[in-house]
């Protein structure tokens, strides 16, 4: 009973670390009309309602739109997906945005717009077939694969979890889903549809993460129908692997920023070699908990997404290399709880291997070298179990998967320690085949929560006028410095944790013997 109240006060207090990942995400419920009885491709029915975000009410319309599974095969059934239009405060509203969320794998359906962009601009959202509507790819399989007690990323942990991707795969095959058809480029197209269906002649874009990839290639595929594009956290072609010299570069200049914290070096001289060092050393228990180091390193990975939770990782790792490895032990249950629900599993799968899957590499052996620092957990978790079982879908046409010149008016915003969607790769790569784009670099911001809350009203102020005159204003940006402090840390919390439910026991035996003596 005591390691089940630990596990619930666990799960409770640390959930909001990972919330992190899904900054801007609304909680409502909205019903969505029904497609009809015998609707066709490209159909469209909507319903009046009210869409709230944080200040204040809209009118909004909420539909259904109906569009092929597979555009590519001509006996494709329909599926449907939600669509939410915000309407504008303005009377003449310019240019609507279309939005386009972070993934794969995630909803498009949960972002609640800021004010001065509705200011001017209706907001549409269109559901990620695969994860929204009619269809929705979940894989309880491989879920339940990921939280096996094996290493997470030992062989024997990613054949499990190659197993039940097949299992998954097979699942959806007997049911008559066409896994073809849960690509980016049936999204773009899903996004011309409703564009059309509503009537808008050009649209602006908004997109974050993943999002940035389905907006570039929209804007190559369909230049007409883009008025402007605003990308936060780039994610160029073939960047769904995360490399691991990206991220031990990233770990190296975190290392540079900590050694000019007098606070922090105090504590340890090189926060990256702390935590070279405990990654290679890391212990098996924390009392009676088990730490499963693949599961630490990949909960690390992704709270190195953000400035604050990277923060946090760097107190656990100083505490554990002191001989307290609490911090580790509460990251390796935390896993368990978040990381499997995080994703709908088969729509990753689909748009990631469809669109950057390289048949001739060896990810297991590519994703963590020997001499790395932290390497790169979420690639070989992801992009490993292929190698024992593939994905049965195909790759997308080139012209979804190779850098080409759009003259889509773009802007680029990137934080300069993401090491999710590093801002070197939108410099180096994506910005020269843009002539018409330019790019924002926050220094000492993370992944897109950091971009829109570390500089919310500046973010905000140069997107709004980016969609207004094609020239972000970058007036109101300040240098927000790297703050290492840590309030509540990992540590701290597992101590805590613990306490409480010893204080509990404590009591429930105190009252057992009251009753029995």
């Amino acid at each position: 009973m005591a390691s089940r109240i630990f596990r619930f006060i666990i799960l409770s207090i640390t959930t909001f670390s990972f919330m992190i990942l899904h900054i801007g995400c609304g909680g409502s419920s909205f019903v969505f009309p029904e497609s009809g009885e015998n609707p066709s491709a490209g159909s469209y029915v909507s319903q009046t309602g009210i869409f709230k975000t944080y200040s204040r009410e809209y009118s909004a319309d909420f539909g259904t739109i109906s569009v092929p599974e597979n555009r590519q095969d001509s006996t494709s059934r329909l599926i449907h997906l939600p669509v939410i239009r915000i309407h504008s405060s303005s009377e003449k509203p310019v240019e609507p945005i279309f939005y386009l969320s972070g993934g794969p794998g995630t909803s498009n359906m949960k972002r609640i717009p800021p004010d001065t962009l509705l200011a001017d601009h209706d907001f549409v959202m269109i559901g990620y077939r695969g994860v929204d509507g009619s269809v929705v790819l979940n894989c309880p399989e491989v879920e339940e694969a990921m939280k096996s007690n094996d290493n997470l990323l030992s062989e024997s942990s990613l054949k499990k979890i190659a197993d039940a991707w097949n299992t998954s795969a097979r699942r959806f095959q007997k049911a008559g889903i066409d896994l073809n058809g849960y690509t980016m480029q049936e999204v773009i197209e899903d996004m011309e549809t409703v564009r059309k269906a509503i009537g808008y002649q050009r649209i602006n874009l908004l997109s974050e993460s993943y999002g940035t990839r389905v907006a570039y290639f929209y804007g190559v595929v369909h230049p007409l129908s883009i008025h402007r594009s605003a990308m936060i956290s780039v994610n160029p072609p073939g960047h769904f692997v995360w490399e691991p010299e990206t991220t031990d570069s990233l770990l190296n200049y975190y290392d540079w920023l900590w050694s000019k914290d007098s606070v922090m070096s105090s504590k340890t001289p090189h926060i990256a070699e702390t935590m070279r060092s405990v990654l290679h050393n890391m212990p098996g228990k924390w009392l009676c908990f088990s730490i499963n180091p693949g599961k630490v390193k990949a909960v690390t990975f992704a709270l190195l997404f953000h400035r604050n939770t990277a923060a946090m990782v760097f107190d656990t790792y100083i505490a554990a290399e002191q001989g307290d490895p609490s911090g580790l032990a509460l990251m390796s249950l935390a896993f368990d709880y978040t990381f499997p629900s995080m994703m709908t599993w088969g729509d990753l799968a689909s748009k990631g291997f469809s669109a950057d899957f390289d048949s001739t590499r060896n990810y297991l052996n590519d994703m963590m070298p020997p001499d790395c620092i932290l390497g790169s957990p979420l690639s070989k978790l992801l992009w490993g179990p292929p190698h024992y079982s593939r994905w049965p879908v195909q790759q997308l046409p080139a012209q979804y998967r190779i850098l080409q010149r759009s003259d889509v008016q773009t802007l680029l915003l990137s934080g300069n320690v993401d090491v999710s969607t590093p801002s070197e790769f939108a410099t180096n790569e994506l910005l020269p085949h843009l002539p018409n784009g330019r790019q924002v670099i926050l220094k000492e911001c993370g992944h897109v929560g950091d971009v829109w809350g570390v500089h919310r009203d500046a973010t905000q102020k140069m997107v709004a006028s980016f969609y207004a005159t094609g020239i972000p204003d970058t007036s109101a940006n300040k240098y927000v410095p790297m703050n290492f402090e840590v309030g509540w840390g990992f540590p701290g919390i597992a101590k805590t944790a613990l306490g409480v439910v010893t204080f509990l026991v404590a009591i429930i035996l105190t009252g057992i013997l009251f009753w029995i003596l």
